[in-house]
């Protein structure tokens, strides 16, 4: 019976892993299958040659290296801004008790209650007059405004699964609050500030929405917004968008590589408290 019931799980996390996966097959099919067989072979689950003329053309014609390079940049900083200020922002919570906290928190919460549909045209009027439309900084601006609440609060459920006797003994021991914080909290926050550089990191890096309203110039294009390039008139150019799309995969596999002990670390200790 147990025998069975094993065979029956390992079926069932197969079946999911290939639901999973099979969109990124499909993805990387279609980027290496040459125009004239994409439509003559129908849906074929492998085709019969192959080509890397679609990557090439993304790399040295299309202009998809600049718009790499923007989505770089407005993710790393993303993210990099959000974890400092939410790794605050969590400790204050934590640690504080301070005159109207628990309205601060619930105020937090009610700002993802709205679509973001809602909000680019006042966005657009707060952030023309300071020349930031059509920036990567004043991206960067928003997607740090939008992301950091729910950051905020991830962090501090990192902090709260941290006892507060360690920080206690710490200041008994001669160190500031400040001191106690960088040499024990931080290096136990580890976990939780790798779950959160993830998390961020990939909702800037496919954030779409901003992206398309705020910037109008070719040369500040992320990949997202990027992607419509390959849409045109008389149709739209498979091959190529799918491999700028396989390629755009690249610098978040990477990423996740090198948090990954952090990122697994992080998500299962932020699930439960100490």
């Amino acid at each position: 019976m147990k025998s069975i019931t094993g065979a029956a799980l390992w079926l069932v996390r197969l079946a999911y892993l290939a639901f999973a996966l099979f969109p990124l097959f499909w993805l990387i099919r279609i980027s290496l299958t040459p125009d004239d067989l994409l439509y003559s072979e129908g849906t074929t689950i492998w085709p019969s040659s192959l080509t890397l003329a679609n990557f090439a053309y993304v790399i040295e014609e299309s202009p998809f290296p600049v718009f790499f390079g923007n989505t770089v940049i407005v993710s790393l900083g993303t993210a990099a801004a959000v974890t400092v200020l939410a790794a605050g922002i969590g400790y204050a919570f934590s640690r504080f008790e301070f005159a109207g906290k628990r309205t601060l928190m619930v105020f937090l919460v009610i700002t993802q209650l709205f679509p973001l549909v809602m909000v680019i045209t006042p966005l657009y009027q707060l952030l023309a007059p300071i020349g930031l439309v059509n920036t990567r900084i004043g991206l960067i601006v928003v997607f740090t405004a939008f992301n950091l609440p729910f950051a905020a609060f991830l962090m501090h459920s990192f902090y709260e699964g941290i006892p507060r006797e360690l920080e206690q003994a710490a200041m008994i021991d001669g160190c500031t609050r400040f001191q106690a914080l960088i040499r024990i909290i931080l290096p136990l926050m580890l976990p939780g500030i790798g779950a959160t550089l993830g998390f961020v990191f990939t909702a800037a890096w496919s954030e779409l929405l901003f992206s398309l309203m705020l910037i109008t110039s070719e040369t500040k294009k992320t990949f997202a917004v990027g992607l419509l390039s390959f849409v045109g008139k008389s149709g739209v150019d498979w091959g190529q968008m799918m491999a700028a799309a396989t390629l755009a995969l690249i610098p978040p596999a990477i990423f996740f590589t090198f948090i990954q002990k952090y990122l697994v670390g992080g998500l299962t200790a932020g699930a439960v408290k100490a």
